[in-house]
């Protein structure tokens, strides 16, 4: 009875394999020869994490001669390692796997939003399911009237809804950051978007755009990074060639795994191909210390002119009449 039970377990386990087997399709190849299939989680600068069904394996790769995804199975990016909010923070990170602009374009841009006032108009994306989000200053600069506009999927496309209900947590002029909370979500539930690592990204990278240039919603743009280090008045910006326009701004700057790496502020509206965005390490710092710059009306700060959003840079300035009863 023991050696049948044995051999009972024995099969099961060949089964789960061979099942496994079957599942997975990334394929690692080692410098000895041997070759593996399996999932891989996580592809980090020195080693490879991979599930083959039954173990994680933590792989150096310095031992792999060559190793390949298997581009025929969709990518599931929600099947995320390791997400996390750190204590006391409003934003959340996570471990995603590289796919196309097609894919994140279907998962993520849910998260991102319209952000208007009676001045013009820009973009934000939300941070977490309490409806913190992220947006220019600029796009909100001396305006209390705000209006944010969430896209959500339906059967038939997109189903805008519209919150007036708009606080003002904190803002820094000089960064060009504002963080706002939507305050009557009064139940709905609404997509965020993880923030990513800047010392992860490369000059070459493919990233993409989504946002609302001169009013045309969930408008999206792709381009890659040319350079990571832009020096701009006393800041470091990431230079695009995916173009920003007017009514981008605020709006997130995504890798190919769907993280924000960015926050688009600024571009060169006659010269395509010159986009600049915030990168997601001056988001971090903002956000951890929101206490330092929490709004006060009654205490507004002035920092920096920037490309004003839709509407705004249009519109015409008031004449006062001539006093013809000047004298001289």
């Amino acid at each position: 009875m023991k050696s049948g039970g044995n051999f009972i377990k024995a099969s099961i386990l060949l089964l789960a394999l061979l099942i496994c087997g079957s599942c997975f399709a990334d394929t690692i190849v080692l410098k000895g020869g041997q070759s593996l299939t399996g999932d891989i989680l996580v592809e980090k600068k020195t080693q490879l994490i991979v599930d083959v069904g039954i173990e994680i394996l933590t792989i150096p790769k310095n031992k792999i001669h060559k190793y390949e995804y298997d581009k025929t199975v969709k990518t599931e990016l929600t099947d995320i390692i390791e997400p996390r909010q750190l204590t006391g923070q409003l934003y959340h990170t996570a471990n995603l796997k590289k796919t196309t602009i097609e894919e994140c374009v279907e998962e993520f841009s849910e998260a991102v939003v319209k952000v208007s006032t009676p001045a013009g108009m820009g973009a934000g994306f939300f941070l977490n399911e309490e409806g913190y989000l992220i947006t220019n200053y600029h796009v909100i600069e001396k305006e209390t009237q705000i209006e944010v506009t969430v896209f959500q999927k339906e059967k038939n496309g997109f189903e805008k809804k519209k919150f007036k209900k708009v606080k003002i947590a904190a803002i820094n002029p000089f960064v060009d950051l504002a963080l706002l909370k939507i305050e009557d979500l009064e139940g709905t539930k609404v997509k965020y978007a993880y923030l990513g690592d800047i010392d992860r990204t490369q000059v070459g990278e493919k990233v993409f755009a989504i946002g609302n240039p001169l009013g045309l919603e969930r408008t999206v743009t792709d381009g890659v990074i040319s350079i990571r280090n832009r020096a701009f008045k006393g800041l470091v910006y990431i230079q695009t060639n995916a173009d920003i326009n007017p009514g981008n701004s605020g709006g997130p700057l995504f890798n190919l795994a769907g993280e924000v790496i960015g926050v688009t502020n600024m571009g060169y509206i006659f010269f395509g191909g010159l986009g600049f965005a915030i990168p997601v390490n001056y988001v971090k710092h903002f956000i951890e210390n929101r206490e330092a710059f929490a709004y006060d009306k009654d205490n507004p700060n002035t920092g920096y002119k920037y490309i004003q959003p839709d509407q705004r840079r249009n519109k015409n300035k008031l004449k006062l009449p001539e006093n013809k009863d000047k004298q001289n």
